[in-house]
Order: structure tokens, then C-alpha cells, then sequence
């Protein structure tokens, strides 16, 4: 199977509402285990390896179950995920530590907004008050108070123990197919209209 990655963005534009909880719980898992896998070999955001903000154009899916994150600049719309110190702090000097505390919060806002999205005014986030209280840890403005990345990691694992959800990556596969086969679906239905269209 082709291993084409697609953004979240694109995932939640194309099903026209938010993620479930157990489908963030997932995501959170995946990301947390890709971003220690990171850590750990010492590939700090500084270095280019990815960047300090995770943001729904930057974090990728790929139909195989795998996530990964890209490079990302500091654009306009990447603002509203960005960690408040990043405005402040050289990146030729952070170390990885305040990296990854950066990335903690992007990969928090974005995984708020993945389940505010297209949502009403009037209509309320619905979350638990273990994940919705864990999402607030990651976006702390003040980066010593935020969730480290290894007790991210713990309750991720504990949860999904507990609730018997299926591995991140098969929650991965099945957003990006049912992105695909929507988007099939779509020009299916487009072309049938053009082709109606054309012999009336």
C-alpha cells in the first residue's frame, strides 16, 4: 500500500467535523511514542529534523498507520499552535529539552483544535476530564509547567489498556482510507454530474 502521507488538516476538512476522543487518544499516543523515538536519538527540533511547531498542516498520516511531522515555517496560520516562548528564545541555542517542551504545546493546540473543529458556537468540546485535562497540561504558557513527554506517554498507554482501544496506527490507516475513498467518492460523483450534464 503507498505510504503517502496526508495532513490532519486535510483529514477533518474532508469528514466536515472533529475527532473523536478515542481517535485523539490515539493520535496522542502515536505522536508521543514518534516525538520520544526522536528525542532519544538526540534529533532536536533545532536541528532540522522537524520543527518547533506541530501544527494540523505539519502533523501527517500516511495509509500504512504511520505519523510523522514536516518542516514547517513560521507562518501565519501556524501562529495560534505556537509555544509563547518560541517568540523569545533563539533556536541556535535551546537546547532539546525546551524543544520538545515547545512541541508539547503545539501537538496540545492542535489536538484541541482537531476536536473543536467546525463545531458551533453554542456546542460545548466533547471530552473527558482526563483528556481534556491533559490537553490543558500540554498548552501551560509557562513551558516547566507543562506535561512531560514520558508521562504523556504513560497515560496514553494506561488509557488505552484500560479503554481496549486499538493501536494508533490502525486509527491512523482508517482516517487516511476514509479520506481516499471520500475523495474517490467525490470525483465519482462530479464526474457523474459533468457527464449528466453534458448529454442533456
Amino acid at each position: 500500500m503507498s505510504s503517502t502521507f496526508v495532513t490532519l488538516a486535510e483529514v477533518l476538512e474532508a469528514r466536515g467535523g472533529p475527532l473523536e476522543e478515542d481517535e485523539v487518544w490515539s493520535l496522542l499516543l502515536g505522536s508521543t511514542e514518534t516525538l520520544l523515538d526522536l528525542y532519544h536519538k538526540g534529533k532536536a527540533a533545532s536541528h532540522s529534523n522537524i520543527c518547533n511547531i506541530i501544527s494540523p498542516a505539519s502533523l501527517l498520516l500516511s495509509a500504512t498507520g504511520t505519523l510523522a511531522f514536516r518542516n514547517c515555517a513560521m507562518m501565519e496560520e501556524a501562529r495560534a499552535f505556537t509555544a509563547p516562548e518560541l517568540a523569545y528564545v533563539s533556536l541556535r541555542t535551546q537546547d532539546i529539552s525546551l524543544s520538545f517542551q515547545m512541541i508539547v504545546y503545539s501537538l496540545g493546540m492542535t489536538l484541541y483544535w482537531s476536536v473543536d473543529y467546525h463545531l458551533p458556537q453554542n456546542q460545548p468540546i466533547q471530552l473527558s476530564d482526563s483528556l481534556n485535562g491533559l490537553l490543558l497540561s500540554m498548552c501551560e504558557d509557562m513551558a516547566y509547567r507543562r506535561e512531560k513527554l514520558s508521562t504523556i506517554l504513560e497515560t496514553c498507554e494506561s488509557h488505552h489498556k484500560a479503554a481496549l482501544l486499538p493501536p494508533p496506527n490502525r486509527v491512523i490507516k482508517d482516517l487516511v482510507e476514509k479520506l481516499f475513498c471520500d475523495s474517490v467518492r467525490s470525483k465519482k460523483h462530479t464526474n457523474n454530474q459533468t457527464e449528466t450534464f453534458t448529454l442533456g
